[in-house]
């Protein structure tokens, strides 16, 4: 997925990214769900380049009630599972390091996807309020973290991660993408 596809400007602020968030249409719960391929929205934030380092390829939607918000290629590519994410944010601390996000952790996170992969799901889908405008919300089962969608266009959407403690949201943009099965 490119930005440059999805977007006639790409911001690379985050008051830029603000503004398209707050000009964009809200996005209704049903609309999520399927299977979505992520990018980040690189705004100068601390966590800028982790996710795509670690390889994460998107989120899956099954319904409001089971969500998959880290998905990851399996190994050979031809379908995807899931990780939990208590497991994921432990490492978000060493964003702050630029070394680790110039690197790649495909490998290694392929290999202990048995120990970090999710057995269920491990967030859920509702409506709530943010900016003052409600649209749909993914919500992190077991961590303060909410992603907050508006639309871009029929099959995308900006999120804005919302994480308790941080003081600027993060950005990451999903298009709808089923090509892959999770597993």
């Amino acid at each position: 997925m490119i930005l440059d596809d999805l977007m006639p400007t790409v911001p690379t602020t985050t008051a830029a990214a603000l503004d398209l968030f707050d000009s964009s249409e809200p996005v209704e719960t049903d609309e999520m769900i399927g299977t979505w391929h992520g990018a980040e929205l690189p705004t100068d934030h601390p966590m800028d380049g982790l996710l795509a380092a670690s390889g994460w390829w998107g989120k899956q939607f099954v319904d409001a009630e089971t969500v998959h918000p880290l998905l990851f290629p399996a190994r050979g590519g031809s379908s995807l599972w899931p990780m939990n994410p208590v497991h994921a944010f432990r490492g978000v601390g060493l964003a702050r390091f630029p070394m680790v996000t110039r690197r790649t952790y495909t490998k290694p996170i392929a290999m202990v996807s048995p120990v970090v992969r999710a057995r269920n799901s491990k967030a859920r889908l509702r409506t709530t309020r943010y900016r003052g405008v409600d649209t749909a919300t993914m919500m992190y089962d077991q961590l303060p973290i909410n992603d907050v969608f508006r639309r871009l266009s029929d099959r995308s959407v900006l999120g804005a991660m919302d994480m308790k403690g941080s003081a600027q949201p993060y950005f990451f943009v999903l298009s709808r993408d089923e090509s892959l099965p999770v597993r």
